[in-house]
């Protein structure tokens, strides 16, 4: 018991330093995200997310954010087509590439998915952006 309670102390402290740390770079790349989304994304989608009732969805409380993560991050990096439902409501809008880099692509995403009542514990990262092709 004495050799394992400075382990898990040690390990507790790890986390909470690595929590920290996530935390802290979350921060900063919501903050790099709400710029670009103000350069961006507030014609469409409203200044508080909200969007425009059956043209453009909402991001504010959206469901499809939180249950699409890929595909929100496409949607980002490479635009979108077709028929969407989102918080029960369908659209089917053209969304236009914006020509964004896979950071800027993160930082957006953090912010979107972090504000107007979401809630995304885990940060979008440019390696995960990257990592996302577009669909044929």
């Amino acid at each position: 018991m004495k050799k394992i309670l400075p382990t898990l102390f040690v390990a507790i402290g790890f986390t909470s330093m690595m929590n920290a740390q996530q935390t802290e770079a979350l921060k900063k790349s919501m903050v790099r995200g709400a710029e670009i989304y103000s350069d961006f994304c507030v014609t469409c989608h409203q200044p508080t997310g909200e969007g425009v009732p059956r043209v453009y969805p909402p991001l504010a409380k959206s469901d499809f954010l939180k249950n699409n993560r890929e595909k929100s991050i496409r949607a980002i990096k490479y635009g979108l087509n077709g028929l969407i439902t989102v918080n029960g409501i369908k659209y089917n809008s053209n969304m236009t590439p914006m020509g964004l880099s896979d950071d800027e692509v993160a930082d957006v995403m953090n912010y979107i998915t972090n504000t107007w009542g979401n809630k995304n514990e885990k940060i979008v990262t440019e390696d995960e952006v990257a990592k996302i092709k577009k669909e044929e």
